[in-house]
């Protein structure tokens, strides 16, 4: 089983960073978006990592 995370080109608001995530797991992309966005609020830690996964992660072909 070869599973490459990609940013997704069509479940995506931004950057695709949790449209990849949710579609690599077989996840709802909208309860992904949700936790990323429950965890950004009280460090805003969390942020900083979508802002360098989405520099990482390649966009889907």
């Amino acid at each position: 089983m070869n599973v490459r995370l990609y940013r997704s080109k069509k479940n995506r608001m931004l950057a695709g960073v949790c449209g990849g995530i949710a579609e690599v797991f077989g996840w709802d992309p909208s309860i992904v978006r949700l936790t990323t966005a429950v965890l950004m609020i009280p460090g805003g830690l969390s942020i900083w990592v979508y802002i360098l996964a989405a520099l990482i992660i390649p966009e889907e072909k």
